[in-house]
């Protein structure tokens, strides 16, 4: 790798802020509970503080999504994420079982890098901060360059919020020069003890072939399904309050939707009427070019955009107070060519018909198995006994119902851990398929008291040896010495 001076500094900045967090977590790591949900709060009240200047610096700098609704994001990110984990115990023992003699307790990891994405980039500062310190751990933020400024002005909005509460220097950091060769350093430091990335699904790679543990996040590509039994004007409404909340820049939001032959003309009327667009064969072909790059990945023109400008860019004409595209696709499309069945994180939609709920989640499958695996799967359904059925079918570490995808799935309209990393489990190549929380950013100790002796175990292995032998009734009583015997030195060793 040829390095420019540009890195070089990258490297050593990252270095430096490594060695403080270091130090800072070793202070912080005796701080009692209290003072530790203290910062916290502390942390909490300054993000909702900030919220609308950075929502507006995050919309500006990026030109993703609505400043409106990141507000929210910010909120959420601080407010919510703090208020549901406050209570939560991390320090110290964490329970104790009486009947079977063992304590767990919490030991932070130490230092943690958080890799932020330009989609969230101030709420998942204020989100990634509060967890890495609600469990002990120390953080130094790698920025995205595309969202540098504002991510920066998150961390020093809970920095100095965490300081001021009594946190030590250094907790809470930023690499102001943020580069690859950065990064790369910060996820491969021997001080860094474990990777919180979130992003493209290059950079997760990344994260995961560092040689630190990481717990990544890949790409959504949530189908949302309508079952025949489910109230086609609601789900509607939720579809569409999910894909123009933030324009769809969150990974669990919708990027398609499946009918069935029972209810497909009630849908697409009600999508019709809640300002969903159906483009024509030769609109879909021409915004087809613009969401994908030539080496196959998302293309950022696209990203978070309003309708006004998706049409501009592909040139097309959409009726006034269009609010989502959507794309009629078909199941012989689905591939890694086909853009419309790919994540999109922007008010398009694809839109596919089945026949029953086999057939829906199969053709599920078939789209998170194409992006998105292990990620979301959303599900507007009545019928109790098909909701388990289709959940149990679809490769999915989220089956959300009866709720928008993007706010079900962080955790906001649903009771779901409130998060802005959602993990893919094993089938998305992600080491956890939970919603990141503190739980998640620590290990646990667990102190176990002996409650067999040796000659306990070798009686209960003899007993239990000789009633099989004695049962077969195939040796004569000097046979059965002997190989009573020889089983229970085997034992032994």
């Amino acid at each position: 790798m040829n390095l420019t001076d540009e890195d070089l500094a990258s490297i050593q900045e990252v270095r430096t802020l490594l060695h403080q967090a270091t130090r800072a977590q070793k202070i912080f790591s005796q701080f009692s509970q209290e003072k530790v949900n203290a910062i916290c709060q502390a942390m909490a009240d300054a993000g909702v503080e900030a919220s609308e200047r950075l929502a507006k610096m995050a919309q500006k700098e990026t030109g993703y999504g609505i400043w409106q609704d990141k507000v929210l994001k910010n909120i959420f990110g601080s407010k919510t994420v703090n208020e549901r984990y406050r209570d939560m115990k991390t320090v110290g023992i964490l329970s104790e079982d009486p009947e079977h003699k063992i304590i767990d307790m919490a030991v932070p990891v130490g230092v943690i890098a958080g890799l932020i994405p330009s989609t969230n980039p101030t709420s998942s500062v204020f989100y990634k901060s509060i967890i890495s310190v609600k469990s002990g751990n120390a953080i130094v933020i790698s920025p995205h360059p595309k969202a540098k400024e504002c991510t920066l002005e998150a961390i020093k909005v809970v920095s100095e919020a965490a300081y001021k509460a009594g946190a030590p220097a250094g907790l809470i950091s930023g690499i102001t020069i943020p580069t690859l060769a950065g990064t790369d350093e910060l996820m491969r430091h021997d001080e860094t003890k474990l990777i919180l990335a979130t992003g493209g699904g290059a950079m997760v790679h990344a994260a995961y072939s560092s040689g630190t543990p990481a717990l990544g996040v890949g790409p959504g590509n949530g189908p949302a399904y309508i079952e025949k039994s489910a109230d086609v004007a609601q789900a509607v409404k939720r579809i569409m309050d999910s894909e123009t909340f933030d324009n769809g820049t969150i990974c669990a939001s919708e990027q398609s939707i499946i009918v069935e032959e029972a209810n497909k003309d009630a849908v697409r009327r009600e999508l019709e009427n809640q300002g969903g667009y159906f483009l024509t064969s030769d609109e879909i072909g021409k915004l087809s070019k613009f969401i994908l790059r030539a080496d196959g990945t998302m293309n950022p023109q696209i990203v978070g955009k309003s309708i006004k400008q998706l049409a501009d860019l592909a040139d097309i004409d959409v009726p006034a107070g269009t609010r989502v595209l959507i794309a009629r696709d078909s199941e012989e499309n689905i591939g890694p060519d086909d853009p419309y069945s790919r994540e999109k994180l922007t008010p398009i939609l694809a839109y596919f018909e089945v026949d029953d709920c086999n057939a829906a989640a199969a053709l599920t499958t078939k789209l998170l198995l194409n992006e998105g695996a292990g990620h979301t799967a959303i599900l507007h359904s009545e019928n109790q006994k098909l909701i388990r059925q289709y959940a149990s079918l679809v490769p999915a570490s989220r089956v959300l119902v009866n709720t928008p995808g993007a706010l079900g799935g962080i955790g906001a309209t649903t009771d779901l851990n409130p998060a802005l990393t959602l993990g893919c489990g094993a089938i998305g190549g992600s080491a956890t398929s939970d919603n990141i929380s503190p739980m998640n950013l620590m290990n646990l100790k667990r102190v176990a008291v002996g409650m067999r002796e040796l000659k306990d175990i070798k009686a209960d292995s003899s007993v239990s040896q000789t009633h099989s032998i004695e049962s077969s009734g195939d040796l004569d009583h000097e046979q059965l010495v002997e190989e009573l015997v020889r089983q229970v030195l085997a034992q032994i060793k």
